[in-house]
Order: structure tokens, then C-alpha cells, then sequence
């Protein structure tokens, strides 16, 4: 029979990958977090989690008890509830791009939150490409992600159209030299694209600005740093959008996707429904692209 504390706490460490982050979530320390995962490790007799290199992974035996665990405490909150007891929230994981965690988005998930008071929404903004691993591994429910067009079914898509951003003051790059790229952190989509194209037509680059957040890419754009590759929405009132006559290649649209975990929880299915209308509005046909400008407080 395994214990539903140890059994919570594992889902927990999964989900937030990492001891820390669990504890805060069943209210544990680290410590007490990391002794439970052994014991269950101890009652199973196999590792479940491999705490080698960066965070941690589910070994083979953990990714085939992590679903029967979900469905074990789901029932047991079930038996809760028939015999009149207080159901634990559910807990609704969201991941969603740094770049578009803008206040228009904030406050439609918050909104929702309100709405669902039997749901504890958790929100993690990060790199697309951690967010697709996430998914993957159970870490979320609900993604929203950037991805190459075409790349399979999902709950929604919407196309994103790149182009070239430059300080609104910034004289055109002179092509003899090497062209200051302002860009994402190694692992971002627009970053790649950036870098293919440039490479694809010849023409040199140097990285002369990295940031994990789209508040510092503005910033170094604006300031006249260099060069980004980035959605037209990005662009503000310190930036102008680099034409055909700037002697960059054009780049082909990327897109935004919606994805729901096949076991996410019922709400799951209504939290994509809200974040498909706000982007269904934000990605219209000729939209005016100051509508969706981030703020630049994030």
C-alpha cells in the first residue's frame, strides 16, 4: 500500500521539478521532501527520479508510477469528497513564453483563477523548447509555445510573423560588418531563426546582447545594441521594424501553439478555451500591433 504523502510529494518534485519548489507546494521543507522521495524509492526497491546533472529526471520506473500516483490521489480525493470532506484544489499547471506574458494575458489567467475557486493555477514562464520538455515529462497541463509551422495537431495555432527590430534612432547595419545580433538565450526558436538566416545568405553576426527576458531585449534593441529577431507585436515606441532595403533576409512565420496534456484535469479544457479567445482577438487579420505591445515591466 504506498502512502499518499510520499506519493504527493513525488507528483510534486515532478511537476515543479525541483525538491524546493515541491516542498512550498505540499508545505515541506527541502529536506523532508527529498527523505519522503526515498522512502517511496525504499517501498518501490528502484530509483524513481535521476538527480544527476541539471534538476531532476524520472528514471524509467518513475515515469510508471507517476500516472498510477496522479490516478491514486485523484480517486482518494474522490473518496474525500463522497464522505463529505473538503477536496483538495486542483491544481492546473500553466507554461507560457516570457515574451508573452503580457499584462492582457496576466490578467485574462487571472480572471480565470477568480472564476475557478476549486483550482490552483500555477504559472511558469520559460524558453518554448523548455516548455514542449515540460509537457513532455507531466511538468504541465496547458502550453502555450512557439514552434516551426506545421509541427502537428493542437488545441489552437496561430501564425506569428518575424521581422527585424532596431532601435527607432539606429542607423541600417552596414553589411562589411558583422551584424550585432540582440537575442534570447541559446535554445530560443527565434534565435535559431535569426542565426539561420543571416548564415543561410552569408552574411556575418556577432552576439552583442543575450537576455532570458523580453524587458532586456527591449531595452538593448532600443538602445541601439544591435539587431533582434523578433514578433511585429514586440514592437514599441523605441523600436522600428527593419524593411527589405536594410539588406537582411526575410524570414519565414514561426508559430504560437496551444497545447493540453491528454490527462490534464477537466479545467484544463476551459483554461485553453479562455486562452484561445484572447489569442483568436491578439492574432486577427491585420492586427494593429501597439494592441499587443508587452509591457515593459515583465
Amino acid at each position: 500500500m504506498f502512502d499518499l504523502d510520499l506519493l504527493r510529494s513525488f507528483v510534486s518534485v515532478v511537476d515543479t521539478g525541483g525538491f524546493t519548489r515541491a516542498g512550498e507546494r505540499v508545505n515541506r521543507s527541502q529536506s523532508t521532501v527529498s527523505q519522503q522521495i526515498r522512502r517511496l524509492e525504499e517501498d518501490v526497491g528502484k530509483p524513481l527520479l535521476d538527480r544527476g546533472g541539471r534538476g531532476v529526471h524520472l528514471t524509467e520506473a518513475g515515469e510508471t508510477l507517476l500516472g498510477y500516483a496522479r490516478r491514486m490521489l485523484d480517486i482518494a480525493d474522490e473518496a474525500r469528497l463522497s464522505l463529505g470532506g473538503e477536496a483538495r484544489p486542483a491544481i492546473l499547471r500553466l507554461g507560457i513564453p516570457e515574451d508573452f506574458a503580457v499584462t492582457a494575458l496576466t490578467e485574462v489567467i487571472a480572471t480565470f483563477a477568480r472564476s475557478h475557486s476549486r483550482v490552483r493555477l500555477e504559472v511558469r514562464c520559460d524558453l518554448s523548447v523548455r516548455l514542449r520538455e515540460g509537457l513532455a515529462r507531466g511538468q504541465f497541463d496547458v502550453i502555450l509555445a512557439k514552434r516551426e509551422p506545421a509541427s502537428g495537431p493542437a488545441f489552437g495555432i496561430w501564425p506569428e510573423r518575424l521581422v527585424w527590430l532596431a532601435g527607432a534612432d539606429t542607423p541600417p547595419p552596414a553589411p562589411q560588418t558583422p551584424l550585432p545580433l540582440v537575442a534570447f538565450m541559446p535554445g530560443c526558436l527565434y534565435r535559431e531563426r535569426a542565426i539561420r538566416a543571416l548564415e543561410g545568405t552569408g552574411r556575418r553576426w556577432r552576439i552583442a546582447y543575450e537576455s532570458p527576458n523580453l524587458a532586456g531585449i527591449q531595452a538593448a534593441v532600443a538602445g541601439g545594441l544591435g539587431i533582434a529577431l523578433l514578433e511585429e507585436r514586440i514592437a514599441g515606441s523605441g523600436h522600428r521594424i527593419l524593411g527589405t532595403d536594410s539588406g537582411l533576409p526575410p524570414v519565414p512565420p514561426t508559430e504560437l501553439a496551444l497545447d493540453l496534456r491528454g490527462d490534464a484535469p477537466a479545467t484544463g479544457q476551459a483554461l485553453c478555451r479562455v486562452i484561445s479567445t484572447f489569442c483568436d482577438e491578439k492574432f486577427a487579420p491585420n492586427p494593429d500591433i501597439n494592441a499587443f505591445r508587452p509591457s515593459s515591466s515583465n
